[in-house]
């Protein structure tokens, strides 16, 4: 690959230290010369999503160097929400997405690179890596972390909300508790549920910016290192045609991703991420085009926590491409990729390749055939899998994903019990504070509160409550995990930090929310009901008279963070 213009020619003249602080580093004459390539990963001890990620990029550097080019390697490592759950720890996890993607922008501006390669698996490294490929618009391409391979008895690393609930109550062994942990995460790779890394992988893979078929392979097979290796190939070619993301992640590259996640049934965290990353390339996307879209497509991925099946088996069955294919009447196939083709031609060279029965037999060893975790599009008995809902609770919206919902627990009316916070909440939940039938509110954890952090061990040990499962809901301007399962409202906006109506929610007042017909609100006050009017003078009245609850003192990126940070539906952003 010659020919390519080197970027930073200009400041080698102006400036000799550049040339001398490369050769310092390692790098040799001829290699001062060549197109440069920054490779940008969060490599490290953190979690198994990182822990394996500098196999991947030591492949992708091979493949820039036989293309003609030299690169370099930069690393800001990620957190992992796993653990930060149950401490403060939880609250840092959405800014760290603004703090990576701050760190790349840094990393990708210093030097004049000709492109850049970026890698991670999981939940806020992701979109952080594809927010900064949108800010600094150089030719980039991603690759996706993969999958951890599945427990014993196709389990995953949330066995533990059962555990920790059983170990609360002295219900459990020791031999137990070893047990999980020894084999609760029995490798590298992303979590093996479809939550928000696998998420955010098939979102990168659906926007084009991955290549096809790359996003949730299995984290220890060959395959992943072939993705690498190709990776850094093809960033060449994004260098030489001059192929940035900004002519990738259009905003019919964003809605053919709406569309995927809406079929494969994905966390309700890509409605914050993907509004977030589209915001960076001066795209708006309406919490209400999610909706729109989740009314229309056929949901047909069979796959945990929705579904039955895991990320390593929906990846044998076909992964994001097969997805695509079966639903090539609703996506836009002229959409430009990181492979300099569109996504109807990558579909067609998949087929020639045998991408989409070569693996087929992996799902043989499981007992299982392609239909068991891809539907058949005319088999689908459900359309899409997350709703927004609106009213007085939440006049610009919440979410839900109705997907990991049982039938019985999309409509209901209930009596509030209102937290403000989610430890409060978890503490009553677990105590035997809540009783079957109540919608549990927690509220100013949203992004200007607490920095929206996860509910993951709330929504858990609802589920895992015999007493309280499949009749108590949640609803908060929180997030979720993407392994939330159950009745689960979250993001409301406005949130109460920010003046929102959940602000002046009480317990003991009539909450009713309906799925099917997308609305959220409260209907009775202290235990009876009244009308709207009535519960909009009450509101107004409880405002007057107790206002916003102050929040704790901040410092640092925290502050930062809770101060500028944009609302949920807004993508939850600086």
């Amino acid at each position: 690959m010659q020919n390519i213009k080197q970027k930073s020619s200009p400041e080698r003249l102006l400036w000799a230290q550049f040339d001398a602080l490369q050769l310092g580093s390692g790098w040799d004459e001829k290699d001062i010369l060549k197109p440069q390539v920054l490779i940008e990963d969060v490599y490290g001890d953190s979690h198994p999503g990182s822990t394996h990620l500098n196999k991947l990029t030591e492949q992708a550097k091979y493949g820039v160097i036989e293309e003609g080019g030299f690169a370099a390697h930069f690393h800001a490592t990620d957190v992992c929400d796993g653990c930060a759950q149950g401490h403060n720890g939880m609250n840092m996890i959405l800014a760290s997405r603004e703090a990576i993607c701050d760190m790349v922008e840094v990393h990708g501006s210093v030097v004049p690179w000709d492109g850049i390669i970026l890698t991670s698996s999981c939940d806020k490294s992701v979109p952080a890596h594809l927010k900064a490929a949108a800010r600094l618009d150089i030719p980039a391409i991603f690759i996706p972390g993969g999958s951890m391979r599945p427990g014993p008895f196709m389990t995953t690393s949330l066995g533990n909300g059962d555990i920790s609930l059983r170990q609360r109550k002295g219900e459990i062994t020791e031999k137990e508790i070893r047990d999980y942990k020894l084999t609760g995460c029995p490798s590298e790779g992303a979590c093996s549920f479809l939550g928000t890394a696998s998420t955010m992988q098939c979102m990168a893979e659906a926007l084009g910016m991955a290549l096809p078929g790359s996003a949730l392979v299995p984290a220890t097979m060959r395959d992943i290192l072939s993705f690498s290796r190709n990776s850094g190939r093809k960033i060449m070619e994004l260098i030489k045609n001059n192929i940035t993301p900004s002519k990738i992640m259009t905003e019919e590259a964003f809605i053919n991703a709406i569309i995927i996640h809406s079929a494969i049934g994905g966390s309700t965290n890509a409605t914050i991420h993907l509004p977030a990353i589209a915001r960076e390339l001066g795209i708006i996307l309406r919490p209400e085009l999610f909706d729109e879209i989740n009314h229309k497509i056929p949901h047909i991925g069979n796959i945990n926590p929705s579904g039955e099946h895991l990320t390593e088996s929906f990846w044998f069955a076909g992964g994001i491409p097969m997805v695509q294919l079966m639903l090539k009447d609703f996506l836009n196939l002229d959409v430009l990729t990181v492979t300099g083709k569109t996504l109807g031609e990558n579909l067609e060279d998949l087929k020639k390749d045998n991408f989409f029965d070569r693996n087929l037999g992996y799902l043989v060893n499981y007992g299982l055939k392609r239909e068991d975790v891809i539907i058949p599009v005319e088999k689908a008995t459900e359309k899409g899998s997350i709703a927004i809902l609106k009213g007085n609770i939440a006049p610009e919206g919440a979410v839900v994903k109705y997907s990991a919902c049982a039938e019985n627990m999309r409509k209901h009316k209930g009596i509030a019990r209102v937290y403000n916070s989610e430890e409060d909440a978890y503490n009553a939940v677990v105590n035997g504070g809540i009783n079957p039938g109540e919608i549990i509110v927690i509220r100013y954890e949203g992004p200007r509160g607490s920095g929206m952090p996860e509910m993951l061990m709330t929504t858990e040990a609802i589920v895992c409550d015999r007493r309280l499962n499949g009749t108590v809901s949640l609803i908060t301007d929180g997030r979720f995990s993407g392994a939330t399962r159950g009745a689960a409202i979250g993001h409301v906006s406005p949130e109460a930090a920010a003046g929102g109506p959940i602000a002046f929610i009480q317990t003991g007042d009539i909450i009713e929310y309906d799925i099917e017909k997308r609305t959220l609100n409260v209907v009775g006050i202290e235990g009876k009901e009244v009308p709207k009017e009535e519960v909009e003078r009450v509101f107004n009245e409880r405002k007057e008279k107790n206002g916003i609850i102050p929040r704790p003192p901040k410092k640092g990126l925290f502050k930062r963070y809770t101060e500028s940070a944009l609302s949920a539906m807004e993508g939850a952003g600086y």
